[in-house]
């Protein structure tokens, strides 16, 4: 078991901020963040962070908690796995109260490194292809290249450094054989060798290369609680730094267009895991804020990754372009041509985003067949009403150019959204009272000696909650965040109590006086008693609620 002193010192490194953040891109809304929910098909920002509560909620799905809770839901983990997730995230070393428990600190993945390290020295074939790759020692060493041998040498070196077969498979390195031997296998054999690592520095999982015509060219590690290839990138660690610095990244297809480009100076390249760019991978290049330079294949795998690419990135306002990469040679080939002056030009000149989309959804159709180009039409349209609503004005006169149409045939519908309305002053102000005392508790007891949970009408469940300190409910996270509700300083909270006792007793006193089952006597006694609570709420005092009124 963790230890749970571990657990909540790990508690107080968390930024819920920046958990949600590395899977999901955030947008600052106020004093909070905003973006897409990813439990449940969202179409507009309803998921809220606080950073000030250390929670997040869907207004929509009523999704929320803290950031153990977002790891749990996002990656359907149990609770010890969150917490070990997060430890990976945070470099964070916990403790066990079993000593026997094999801590997760990818030991195994260094210890595996610098075994593929020592095999690439000794294998010819390995050393030939790195050698014919243009690759330098120096760059070799950076991103600490390897060679992984035979199976049976892996799983030698793993027993002699006390790592199981099934700490192993917990990486990704090793598994079972499914025939029903149980055989241990390595998943690497004869490739040269790729560590992976995490935006912190970890290594968390490999690519290899084949050197022995195997029919797959490439495989990564599986999917683990450690690596998911959706949401990393090659080279982002050792990138970081200078794409912070200059504010551009370019994202290519492969392992060895990074490693050569860093090579040549071009310390900003990554690469996708062998998948083409994803919903997923926008928090990590957003929180660089930096321009995308798209440097793909030119084949039709190529031209569509960086269509699909394009499309994403220019609906989430990113800033960049596309060089497609012709005549065989793609970013390593040119670097090891000492084509470093041509790569320069060519990464200044980037096909911006939309245009780049436009004309490959144009040239996808006949244009000469009427309805094909009607076709074309309708997907250039709804492309552009996909982007902000700031750009797709300008860019309409570039697809009607495409189209060769008039401008005023391209129409672009717009898609408003409305926020609910609240349903009366009252529904306000309960939802006021009930956040203000949700962000200062201190104030409950002045609440509660004037106004009665009786007097909430559309926010009674909130209210009792709220009296019952259930303050994990989501229906109170929900307020807590609504953005449209204040928080009242004492002083404000007084006069907005006063408010809604007049228009609680007011409502009241109306009642009573068409209550037909009440006799005159009883009725003017409440009248009187209601009017005088009236009185004094008018002149600014507060008045104690009696229940039998």
């Amino acid at each position: 078991m963790i230890d749970n002193q571990s657990i909540e010192n790990l508690k107080q490194r968390l930024d819920i901020v920046d958990v949600v953040g590395s899977y999901l891109e955030l947008k600052k809304n106020g004093a909070n963040f905003k973006c897409i929910c990813p439990f449940h098909n969202d179409s507009n920002p309803s998921l809220v962070i606080s950073p000030s509560k250390q929670i997040y909620h869907c207004f929509s799905c009523q999704a929320g908690g803290d950031a153990i809770k977002f790891v749990m839901e996002y990656e359907k983990l149990n609770y010890p796995e969150a917490i070990e997730k997060l430890a990976t995230m945070y470099n964070f070393s916990l403790t066990y109260t079993n000593e026997n428990h094999v801590t997760h600190n990818s030991k195994l993945m260094q210890n595996l490194t610098m075994f593929f390290r020592q095999n690439l020295d000794k294998n010819n074939q390995a050393k030939a292809y790195i050698t014919q790759r243009g690759i330098k020692e120096s760059i070799m060493e950076k991103f600490e290249l390897g060679f992984a041998g035979s199976s049976f040498e892996t799983l030698n070196f793993l027993k002699n450094y006390n790592h199981s077969i099934d700490e192993a498979k917990e990486y990704g390195v090793a598994d079972y054989s499914q025939n029903g031997s149980g055989q241990a296998y390595c998943r690497f054999v004869d490739r040269v060798m790729f560590p992976i690592r995490s935006k912190n520095g970890m290594i968390v999982g490999f690519g290899g290369r084949t050197i022995s015509n195997h029919p797959a060219k490439y495989i990564n590690s599986p999917q683990t609680k450690y690596f998911n290839k959706s949401r990393l990138l090659y080279g982002y660690y050792f990138a970081k730094d200078s794409i912070f610095k200059n504010k551009k990244i370019i994202i290519t297809e492969g392992y060895l267009d990074v490693v050569m480009l860093h090579q040549a100076g071009f310390d900003n390249a990554v690469a996708t895991l062998g998948t083409a760019l994803t919903e997923e991978h926008l928090p990590l290049i957003a929180k660089l804020e930096p321009e995308v330079i798209l440097a793909y294949d030119g084949d039709d795998a190529g031209i569509n990754a960086a269509l699909k690419a394009s499309m994403l990135l220019s609906r989430h306002s990113f800033k960049g372009g596309v060089i497609l990469f012709g005549g065989g040679l793609d970013p390593a080939d040119m670097v090891k041509n000492n084509q470093i002056d041509k790569l320069t030009k060519l990464f200044s000149q980037a096909q911006p985003f939309v245009e780049f989309a436009i004309e490959r959804i144009v040239k996808k159709y006949d244009l000469n067949d009427p309805i094909e180009k009607e076709k074309a039409l309708h997907e250039g349209t709804q492309y552009l009403q996909s982007i902000p609503l700031a750009q797709q004005e300008s860019y309409r006169g570039v697809l009607s150019g495409a189209l060769n149409l008039p401008q005023n045939l391209i129409k672009l519908k717009r898609n408003q959204t409305h926020r609910d309305k609240r349903e009366s002053f009252e529904d306000f102000l309960e939802l006021t009272i009930i956040k203000t005392i949700l962000h200062k508790p201190t104030l409950i007891d002045t609440l509660l000696d004037t106004i009665d949970i009786v007097m909430f009408k559309t926010h009674h469940t909130e209210f009792k909650l709220l009296l019952e300190n259930k303050l994990d409910d989501a229906r109170l996270r929900r307020i807590m965040l609504w953005d449209d509700i204040k928080i009242y300083e004492e002083n404000d909270l007084f006069s907005a109590m006063i408010t809604f006792l007049i228009r609680f007793y007011s409502e009241k006193l109306h009642h009573i006086k068409h209550d037909k089952l009440l006799n005159y006597k009883e009725k003017q006694f409440h009248i009187r008693s209601i009017q005088e609570k009236i009185f004094k709420l008018k002149k600014g005092e507060l008045v104690a609620y009696e229940e039998d009124n």
